[in-house]
């Protein structure tokens, strides 16, 4: 089965206190030691963001790692990435992102884990680059649309009520033609998708919310989805 969890924002690095999404992530793998590597290659692989990593995930029953692109564990990343149960992709610059995975050939590689099985999991980049298409940040000057990997169908918008920009962006880009429908999250809630439907909506938080989002004639609508509460299932 091929899944991928996908979060508007939270996890680690944003709600470090509140490890509901990232205990979410690690019991669908099915593992009691579910070997988890971190991808931070959108935040130019910070040293800081990797070490806020393993002391998150060096509390929790995994088996941590990351992969850095400017300092390559080994010459065969393919076999490095499919050893995997879990591809945790952190954020930052999604476009940069992109550019790098294709260079390297993780775009096939990540491809080839999730038709294996391997979870692929992530927030705000590592969310927008699972789709077709995303809203990014990673121009200056204003939000724009962005072309991603297209494992799944539609646009994505993460931290749809953490920045004030985010959804009246979404809104404009579609309205332009310049980004076709799609789903949105909020800080604190996340998509799981398998085999390319969407499966679940789940919230670290209770007011957390997903929306699938279209337009038609000019008009932007919106359908909110109320997600189930992480802390209700543990």
């Amino acid at each position: 089965m091929k899944q991928i969890i996908a979060m508007g924002g939270g996890g680690f690095s944003m709600e470090p206190e509140n490890p509901l999404l990232d205990l979410y992530i690690l019991r669908q793998s099915g593992s009691k030691q579910p070997k988890i590597c971190f991808l931070p290659t959108a935040s130019g692989d910070a040293d800081g963001y990797i070490q806020r990593f393993y002391k998150a995930f060096g509390e929790h029953a995994c088996i941590p790692s990351h992969l850095s692109l400017f300092s390559a564990p080994t010459k065969d990343l393919e076999d490095y990435v499919l050893s995997k149960d879990i591809i945790y992709v952190g954020g930052g610059n999604t476009r940069n992102l992109l550019v790098l995975w294709k260079e390297w050939g993780l775009d096939r590689i990540l491809r080839t884990a999730w038709e294996q099985g391997i979870i692929l999991a992530g927030l705000s980049a590592g969310s927008i680059c699972w789709f077709e298409e995303g809203v990014t940040d990673s121009i200056p000057g204003e939000l724009t649309g962005l072309a991603g990997l297209g494992f799944l169908k539609g646009s994505n918008c993460p931290h749809y009520d953490g920045e004030a920009d985010r959804r009246p962006s979404y809104h404009r880009l579609m309205q332009t033609g310049k980004i076709s429908g799609g789903i949105a999250t909020d800080d604190g809630a996340a998509i799981h998708y398998r085999d390319q439907e969407l499966y679940r909506v789940i919230g670290s938080r209770p007011e957390a919310r997903a929306y699938h989002v279209d337009c038609a004639a000019g008009q932007v609508r919106e359908s909110a989805i109320i997600p189930e509460y992480v802390g209700d299932m543990f």
